[in-house]
């Protein structure tokens, strides 16, 4: 049984992050999804705590999964847990551009490898950026996020306007 780091900023954790580390925990045996910070992206429609509360609801059922918040860089968090490699999922051919350029960086930085795991084809769509515009106008997002985080995430977003 290998570790893994799945890095992310899931915000919020979707349908389609539940597949990247179903199947990551079946490949590897070991996940730790490390919840972190974005700074291309805004500060975030979530805070931290809440966003590792609903990973943590999401991938309960999953053995083998643990979900830490981690500041910094993925690769800094990859060692820290002693993972065999980085995990992404790829939806498109234009997530493998970004991911692909970004773990030649983490490796030539680190030494640290990513491993890329193609998500169910029914996910392809799913993105965090429209789940929080949805959920932020009074949508309907159960289908595309756990049934266990959708009340606290539609409260939460629709607060915010």
């Amino acid at each position: 049984m290998s570790t893994v780091l799945y890095p992310g900023s899931f915000d919020p954790f979707h349908v389609g992050h539940l597949d990247v580390v179903e199947q990551a925990a079946t490949l590897f045996g070991s996940v730790v999804v490390a919840v972190m910070h974005n700074p291309d992206k805004p500060s975030g429609a979530l805070p931290m705590e809440q966003r590792v509360a609903m990973v943590k609801s999401s991938v309960a059922h999953v053995k083998g999964v643990s979900v830490e918040a981690f500041p910094g860089l993925a690769v800094d968090a990859a060692r820290a847990v002693k993972a065999l490699c980085i995990v992404k999922g790829l939806r498109t051919p234009a997530d493998f551009e970004v991911e692909q350029q970004m773990a030649h960086t983490n490796f030539a930085v680190s030494g640290v490898r990513t491993v890329y795991v193609p998500c169910t084809p029914a996910f392809s769509f799913v993105s965090s950026r429209y789940i929080r515009d949805i959920a932020a106008n009074g949508g309907d997002v159960s289908s595309m996020v756990h049934p266990s985080i959708v009340h606290d995430l539609t409260s939460a977003l629709n607060r915010r306007k």
